[in-house]
């Protein structure tokens, strides 16, 4: 995505760095990267955050089990003390 950016007409690499949060030296090891690699250059890397989004999808749905079953009890603990 900074690297897409960075290529666009009159947006320059630092201010992409700057609005980004990274440093230009980082943007340069990107840049340099894709231009070996091409589209092969962050393939890890995307395989990395959809394993990391799937996890995330199955502990957020073991949350929401939680979640529902602790509301479950309230109603239920509620009803027998009132």
């Amino acid at each position: 995505m900074a690297l897409l950016i960075a290529s666009e007409d009159g947006i320059t690499a630092n201010r992409v760095c700057e609005e980004l949060g990274i440093i230009f030296r980082q943007l340069s090891r990107w840049r340099d990267e894709f231009s070996l690699k091409g589209d092969d250059a962050f393939k890890r890397n995307k395989q990395t955050s959809n394993n990391e989004l799937t996890q995330l999808k199955k502990e957020l749905a073991k949350v929401k089990k939680e979640r529902d079953f602790l509301k479950d009890a309230v109603v239920l603990f509620a009803k027998e003390s009132g």
